[in-house]
């Protein structure tokens, strides 16, 4: 319950951020982001749980621009942008899911680079897709042939969340779940060789499990970073996911 009450507080400051910042000066902002901080560690010993601003490995509410350390795979410029819902991006043609590995915005972060931290990644998404396949993901990812991926996808006509594993290009899907909202939380925890996906669904207050799975290998040792794509759009028509409230905490 002090877990789940903490990382309440930081979404709800990530809404707030992305509303303030904008209409502050670069120094109130920053004195405002202190005194969150502070706050955030005085009522996590209050509730008996030992949360500080080092166990919150890096957070993003897209208010202006990309926080620190994203890089772009394939960048399509105009094909992204930064509004006052968060940061959004285009769902074009392409595809992830097998050998092809041609899907463009691939956006990446890097994670701790200790082994043996359980790492907690989540994220919320929304949008509206109408073609087979079409999605927007979060990614454990290695490589374009070696990830692990929890998303928001249209499958057969549903909308679902679609959970999968790919290794040296071959895929296995590990869960697809309809979903009745067209805005979900998603998350995926990580200690050592294991992931897990779960979900939320907007209005929803419990974490659900999608599916769990011992992570790909690739041959040479490649550093995992974490990954946000989208693709399978569709060529005729211009979809856009909307992404809000990433965060990456080290339990």
């Amino acid at each position: 319950m002090a877990e789940e009450a903490c990382l309440w507080i930081i979404r709800v400051w990530a809404r707030i951020a992305r509303i303030a910042r904008p209409l502050l000066r670069s120094d109130a902002f920053a004195r405002l982001n202190r005194w969150f901080t502070i706050s955030l560690t005085l009522f996590a010993s209050f509730l008996g749980r030992s949360v500080s601003a080092q166990s919150i490995f890096f957070q993003d509410d897209f208010a202006g621009n990309l926080g620190p350390g994203w890089t772009w795979r394939r960048e399509h410029r105009e094909a992204w942008r930064i509004t006052p819902r968060g940061l959004e991006i285009q769902i074009e043609p392409g595809n992830m899911w097998g050998p092809a590995n041609d899907a463009k915005n691939i956006l990446l972060h890097p994670l701790p680079g200790k082994r043996d931290l359980e790492l907690e990644i989540s994220v919320r998404f929304e949008h509206r897709p109408t073609e087979q396949y079409e999605q927007t993901d979060l990614v454990w990812y290695y490589d374009d042939s070696h990830m692990v991926k929890i998303g928001e996808e249209l499958v057969d006509g549903k909308l679902s969340v679609v959970m999968g594993r790919e290794e040296k290009d071959r895929t296995r899907t590990l869960a697809i779940v309809p979903l009745k909202t067209e805005a979900v939380e998603l998350r995926l925890i990580s200690r050592l060789d294991r992931i897990r996906g779960e979900y939320r669904p907007a209005g929803e207050t419990a974490w659900k499990k999608a599916g769990e799975c011992d992570l790909p290998m690739p041959a040479s040792k490649v550093v995992p970073q974490i990954s946000i794509q989208t693709y399978q759009g569709p060529a005729h028509a211009v979809h856009w996911a909307t992404i809000s409230d990433f965060l990456i905490t080290e339990k």
